[in-house]
């Protein structure tokens, strides 16, 4: 993954610091639950990789007093989960959050789909049986589960989205959630920032085939799966859609994020990208990949940005200095969130800074509180699943 094209730190490292891209385990290998194996194998990667920065940077020119974690989606949510991590601490001192998913699975969640995905081979979820299998088929059985994970009603939101693998809160690796760990002071010292896009479930439209085509019940489950009792206004059944999964995917869960940890004391800045250089794929999730790295023609990622207009190239500029103006001094170029002014750089042709734009969505969450998703119903231990 590091070695992508929209990964490439070059012009990144152009504002004076040091880019490190590092490869983790992803889907079974790295956060399937497993008898034999510790949970969290993949944020124990990058606990792995942050102690090779801090041992070996100085001879890049790095100052592994100054290290700066950032990352964005699955990406944010490890930012996240090391912010919570007692293995992790003292191992950066900034972070930037980008996109944070809510999505941190109970044990008993993460046991049932393991279950369900060495079923796929034959075999039990423990290192003796999978140690037997070639590694490149653990993927094909991940890909299998999800495929039918609908099916799967007791995995809860988790199958509504086809997510099967996300950080676990085993209470060792990841004694508690992101949001629990920062309100009880766990990253005060650490300075943080995190945002979002401001249409972050749009890119999944467009892949999944529903823009211009979402019914008023396909809105309606959004609203009664993701947003249980939660009172959102009237809206056309596309918006609806859109704003909840939004909501519930990133946007608020990346809120929250920063407002824990000023809850607690400690200093965060927040950001929403709302730039649509299209109008197919809007100010949608991944957009800020291309913007921050600047690698604004190559990769996927670049996609989602159309034509490179001027426009684009000054959006991206503003972004990269304000990483690397975070990254070399804590300072990102506007003010810190605080829990009355609600400052927000607001990222678009022309950027500024206000009161937090999405104020609609903050006011109908800002009760609710992230936990793990839960295994619901009873355990089913050694079901087929063909």
């Amino acid at each position: 993954m590091s070695g992508l094209p929209e990964y490439d730190g070059a012009r990144l490292a152009s504002g004076g610091v040091v880019v490190v891209t590092f490869n983790y385990r992803v889907g079974i290998e790295g956060f399937a639950l497993i008898e034999g194996a510790p949970a969290n194998r993949g944020l124990l990667d990058q606990v792995a990789a942050l102690e090779w920065v801090r041992d070996n940077i100085r001879a890049f020119g790095g100052d592994p007093a100054r290290v700066t974690v950032f990352g964005q989606s699955a990406g944010g949510g490890s930012v996240a989960a090391l912010l919570a991590m007692p293995r992790a601490a003292g191992l950066f001192h900034r972070a930037i959050a980008s996109s944070v998913p809510g999505m941190f699975f109970a044990p008993e969640l993460a046991a049932d789909i393991a279950t369900a995905c060495a079923a796929e081979l034959g075999l039990r979820p423990t290192v003796a049986d999978l140690s037997t299998v070639e590694p490149e088929l653990l993927p094909v059985a991940g890909d299998e589960v999800m495929a039918r994970m609908r099916q799967f009603t007791w995995w809860g939101q988790a199958a509504h989205k086809m997510i099967p693998f996300a950080p676990v809160v085993d209470g060792d690796v990841l004694p508690t959630t992101p949001w629990e760990a920062l309100k009880s002071g766990a990253g005060r010292d650490v300075e943080l920032i995190a945002g979002h896009t401001r249409h972050e479930q749009r890119l999944l439209s467009v892949l999944e085939g529903l823009v211009g085509s979402v019914t008023p019940e396909q809105a309606s489950e959004a609203l009664e799966v993701f947003a249980p009792g939660l009172a959102y206004p009237a809206m056309e059944p596309e918006e609806l859609f859109e704003v909840v999964c939004s909501d519930w995917l990133f946007r608020m869960p990346s809120l929250h994020l920063a407002e824990a940890q000023v809850a607690a004391g400690g200093r965060a800045h927040v950001y929403v990208v709302a730039f649509e250089p299209t109008d197919v794929f809007r100010a949608c999730h991944g957009i800020d990949v291309p913007l921050v790295f600047g690698n604004l023609d190559r990769g996927q990622a670049a996609v989602v940005l159309g034509e490179i207009t001027p426009e684009v190239r000054e959006v991206s500029a503003r972004m990269r200095a304000a990483w690397t103006g975070f990254a070399l001094n804590g300072d990102p170029g506007w003010p810190a969130y605080d829990l009355a002014g609600r400052a927000t750089r607001v990222f678009d042709v022309q950027d500024e800074v206000t009161a937090y734009p999405e104020e609609r969505s903050r006011l109908i969450w800002q009760d609710h509180t992230w936990e793990y998703l839960p295994l619901k119903g009873v355990v089913r231990a050694g079901r087929e699943v063909r």
